[in-house]
């Protein structure tokens, strides 16, 4: 691909990997070239800055952050960069993500962090190819196609059941 830039994908815990599994399958299928790595807001708060503060430099054009809870790291990497942040708010608590929800979304001004689904790791991965695309054509084109392909496999869907509805 024409001078791609990376994605970091960075998780709070390494048990989000389950979850960040989604956006790292979407990167891989585009073609996408990412990092992955473990940084805690709270517990290496220093090293998520230098992350974020560097990132442009080392080569990466978005961050997604995945975090559970309190879910103040796409927050602490969007505060540190200019690069567009993509939070993933995980189900990790009693209150089934709605508080790494609220805590990825409620963002103050001049801090934006675009923020998916509860759990949305593939969509958090997509949007991030999608701004990497307004600048690659390559990756325009895979997602033309993806789209494409998903208008196709609703239609083949709605034949079947008009299938199944004639027996009814």
């Amino acid at each position: 691909m024409n001078d791609i830039k990376k994605v970091a994908v960075i998780m709070g815990s390494d048990s989000d990997l389950p979850i960040v599994s989604g956006a790292i399958k979407e990167l891989e299928k585009y073609g996408v070239p990412y990092e992955a790595h473990v940084c805690s807001a709270h517990r290496t708060p220093k090293i998520a800055a230098e992350f974020a503060a560097n990132a442009q430099d080392n080569g990466f054009g978005v961050i997604i952050a995945a975090a559970g809870k309190a879910a103040h790291l796409a927050g602490v990497l969007a505060g540190n960069t200019t690069l567009p942040v993509i939070g993933i708010p995980v189900k990790a608590s009693e209150l089934d993500g709605m508080d790494a929800l609220l805590a990825t979304v409620q963002m103050p001004q001049g801090v934006p962090v675009a923020t998916v689904a509860i759990n949305g790791a593939a969509n958090a991965a997509i949007l991030a190819i999608q701004m990497l695309a307004i600048n690659n054509t390559e990756l325009q084109n895979k997602l033309k196609q993806s789209k494409e392909d998903m208008i196709a496999g609703v239609i083949k869907k709605d034949k079947a059941l008009q299938e199944k509805l004639k027996d009814i």
